[in-house]
């Protein structure tokens, strides 16, 4: 978000929302660990106070959050060239899509993120990377922040009811080029802990196995059983043969039996924040 015009943001995605007849799930966060020293000033951003931009992402995104939700981000001219307005009116972005606010999802890695995210009214999204760590399991660790977040938009009295999803690596062993390719290396099988953007931070394990041993294990994860979503992350350079190879043996072999259904029986519902 830190490399984001905040309001060219807003009336992109509503454009889009508008065209998809209201399909656009937008997931946005501050952006990976930086690769350029400060990139984001290259790109005329400036006055973040945090090597991160952490500081200047968020506050971008408040300003995107304020335009989609149709609140004025400026004032019409004295004499408005080729306009309705009226001299100094307050103006919105355009186009407006309604209810886009409740398809904006947010991708947190912490607890002080996930509450605000929740008193926000938004989505959580969670990945294989968070920027906590108790010596809890990965799992459990994302499953607390989740409360967090559930906590958090109840207290704040949204009425609509948020989505949560959270990510993993998994590699269903269905054939002999499965086992060749995917087979575990020694590490991959347990969450692993390090420094990243100078925060100790705990990374989520690789799930592979044959599709019995892959149900239980994710029957055992408790964010997975907490989410209303998960999202695979696969190898995308290794072309699109494997990875749709990737996703038909989950759908096929996996995901059933972990409560999924396919999008003709209706859109994924989140859990109603009680």
């Amino acid at each position: 978000m830190h490399y984001e015009n905040p309001l060219y943001l807003a009336e992109e995605a509503a454009a889009l929302d508008l065209i998809a007849d209201g399909r656009v799930a937008l997931g946005i966060s501050r952006g990976a660990p930086e690769a350029a020293d400060r990139g984001w000033e290259s790109f005329g951003y400036t006055g973040s106070t945090d090597p991160r931009g952490a500081d200047l992402a968020q506050s971008k995104f408040e300003a995107f959050l304020q335009a989609i939700q149709g609140q004025p981000m400026a004032r019409a001219a004295a004499q408005p060239y080729m306009s309705d307005a009226a001299p100094h009116a307050p103006l919105r972005i355009e186009p407006q899509s309604p209810d886009l606010f409740q398809r904006i999802w947010w991708g947190a890695g912490s607890r002080e993120t996930a509450e605000r995210t929740g008193t926000q009214g938004l989505n959580l999204m969670s990945s294989t990377l968070l920027t906590e760590a108790t010596g809890a399991s990965f799992g459990d660790l994302q499953a607390e922040q989740i409360d967090v977040f559930r906590e958090a938009f109840r207290e704040a009295g949204h009425e609509h009811t948020p989505r949560v999803s959270v990510s993993r690596s998994v590699f269903p062993i269905v054939t002999e080029q499965d086992r060749r390719m995917f087979g575990m290396r020694p590490g991959e099988d347990s969450d692993q802990i390090g420094i990243i953007d100078n925060t100790r931070s705990t990374f989520g394990r690789s799930y592979t196995g044959e599709p019995d041993q892959l149900i239980e294990q994710l029957k055992a994860d408790a964010a997975v059983q907490s989410a209303d979503t998960l999202m695979l992350t696969i190898p995308s350079q290794a072309g699109v043969e494997l990875n749709l190879h990737i996703l038909e043996s989950f759908a096929k072999h996996v995901a059933p039996a972990l409560g999924w259904k396919p999008n003709t029986e209706g859109p994924v519902q989140g859990e109603p924040i009680v």
